[in-house]
């Protein structure tokens, strides 16, 4: 797989894509990561913006059409994208069966956005899906377009060191993840459920199960039964 991202602050991607489990994806040739920075594509040599005034009367300024369209463009020509992802805090949102149906494609170009926005064209045009990872603003689209790189490439065979540990996780069967204990079985008079060190498989898994419908009922009422 690969994943190219566009962006006006490539040092905001570095650390979270280039450790633990993403970087260990990349380091095993499951995925390749490529952030380009918009401004190599600006017009302006000696400045590189990318931005300018929005028209009418609207306050703050707004990424051009132009090098957006020169950059998706350019790897466009290189090779054929699946999708092509605007994060936008008014996209769809977000959750585990994206992450799903994301990880099973061959490349994908995640657009970042900054200021004010992105000219409108480039939604129109260029842009195949716009996701949101929650409802509210943060200063540009590289957290939310890392937090996404993340949930795809995590999925990616290999990328775990235990291959059904992806399929345990929250959400993956539309229940939260029952209640996980380790060593010592009992630490300050809390002890790990009996059940637990039984050792009988089948009653551990219905426990797990009935602790997964639970904490989903009474955490996420809003996916219980969906």
């Amino acid at each position: 797989m690969r994943i190219d991202i566009i962006t006006l602050m490539p040092e905001l991607l570095e650390s979270p894509l280039n450790n633990s489990i993403v970087k260990r994806a990349q380091d095993k040739k499951l995925v390749e990561i490529h952030i380009h920075n918009l401004r190599h594509w600006s017009k302006d040599k000696r400045h590189f913006r990318v931005d300018d005034y929005a028209f009418g009367f609207s306050a703050g300024m707004v990424m051009q059409i132009e090098p957006i369209f020169l950059a998706i463009e350019e790897l466009r020509s290189q090779r054929h994208y699946d999708e092509v992802i605007f994060m936008s805090p008014d996209g769809e949102r977000f959750d585990q069966k994206t992450a799903n149906m994301l990880s099973l494609k061959d490349n994908i170009i995640i657009l970042c956005g900054h200021y004010k926005g992105i000219d409108y064209r480039v939604r129109e045009h260029l842009i195949d899906r716009e996701i949101s990872i929650g409802d509210y603003v943060l200063t540009g689209g590289e957290l939310p377009a890392a937090i996404v790189t993340d949930a795809i490439v995590r999925l990616l065979p290999g990328a775990l060191g235990d291959e059904q540990s992806a399929l345990s996780d929250s959400f993956q069967d539309g229940l939260l993840a029952p209640p996980v204990y380790t060593r010592p079985a009992e630490y300050n008079g809390w002890r790990v459920p009996d059940i637990l060190l039984s050792g009988n498989e089948a009653k551990i898994r219905q426990w797990e199960y009935e602790q997964a419908l639970e904490r989903t009922k009474r955490i996420r009422p809003d996916i219980f039964g969906s």
